[in-house]
């Protein structure tokens, strides 16, 4: 069943918020991690609006995704991340667009998380 998108919950806010902004994470998805990160991105957008709670799958992905926005393994010759950062211009309004996507995100990531490890203490009392 999917999650409640009224409920006034971080889990939602979560969803919604990268739900608000799909284009734009799956464009992020596409510039620096190429067609295989799109279709990541693609899977995660579909997976998020039905899951019923924040996972640990969907936490690693978005995670993942997180770590792609603020170009964590750029400098790894072995990733292909690190070619597509070479093509960035520091001075394209994309970079900063990218800097907020992963701020906003990095914030309701960790509000998610917080909930659900508040959550997950409140089951086993």
């Amino acid at each position: 069943m999917p999650y409640d998108l009224t409920a006034k919950t971080a889990f939602a806010d979560l969803v919604a918020h990268v739900w608000f902004h799909d284009q734009a994470v799956q464009n992020a998805a596409l510039l620096l991690g190429g067609p295989d990160w799109l279709r990541r991105a693609q899977r995660l957008l579909g997976d998020l609006v039905s899951a019923p709670r924040l996972t640990r799958r969907l936490d690693r992905e978005l995670r993942a995704l997180h770590a792609l926005l603020t170009f964590e393994h750029v400098g790894d010759l072995d990733r292909l991340e690190t070619a597509l950062f070479a093509e960035l211009d520091p001075e394209d309004p994309v970079v900063a667009d990218l800097c907020l996507l992963a701020d906003a995100l990095e914030e309701h990531l960790g509000n998610a998380e917080q909930e659900a490890s508040l959550s997950h203490l409140m089951s086993a009392a």
